[in-house]
């Protein structure tokens, strides 16, 4: 596992490695010492979430507010997906800027996203497939989300030709 910073301080994509042979292939996708290495914290993950979506779905732009807010580690089982991180923490100096990247089962790819941020993705094909850890369970009174066509943000989400 390798992390790279992203244009968002605290969003990190991380590599996986797979070891392939003629039997398949085998990745580790977490383990803990590593992670808090590569992360520079110890989360405490207390819940992992697993969304299956059609085609062309857009979730997202959700976030929870302290003192419920959400650091995610996020990964693609199956199909791909355009995944968006925004920041919303008023005190950053990157306050409402956002970074993209494209995450499939093929790249392996995994996404940190720190406490702060509020997240959403397309899905690029069919029963695309996401799961994320979280270390903190979902609070429905602190749960809020942003449109994903605010203006202010102007996200090109890759949508030409789609509705």
């Amino acid at each position: 596992m390798r992390a790279f910073s992203t244009e968002l301080p605290g969003v990190l994509l991380i590599e996986t490695e797979r070891i392939a042979d003629e039997r398949g292939w085998f990745r580790v996708d977490y383990q803990a010492e590593r992670c808090a290495e590569l992360l520079g914290e110890n989360p405490a993950f207390v819940q992992d979430n697993h969304i299956s979506s059609a085609p062309w779905v857009l979730r997202g732009l959700h976030y929870q507010l302290p003192p419920a807010a959400q650091s995610k580690l996020l990964q693609v089982l199956r199909g791909s997906i355009y995944d968006v991180v925004v920041d919303m923490r008023r005190s950053s100096t990157h306050f409402g800027c956002w970074v993209a990247r494209q995450l499939s089962a093929d790249n392996g790819c995994q996404l940190w996203i720190p406490r702060g941020f509020a997240h959403g993705f397309l899905a690029l094909e069919e029963g695309a497939e996401v799961f994320y850890k979280v270390d903190t369970p979902y609070d429905s009174g602190r749960a809020r989300h942003l449109r994903w066509d605010d203006e202010s943000l102007g996200i090109p989400w890759p949508l030409a030709g789609h509705s």
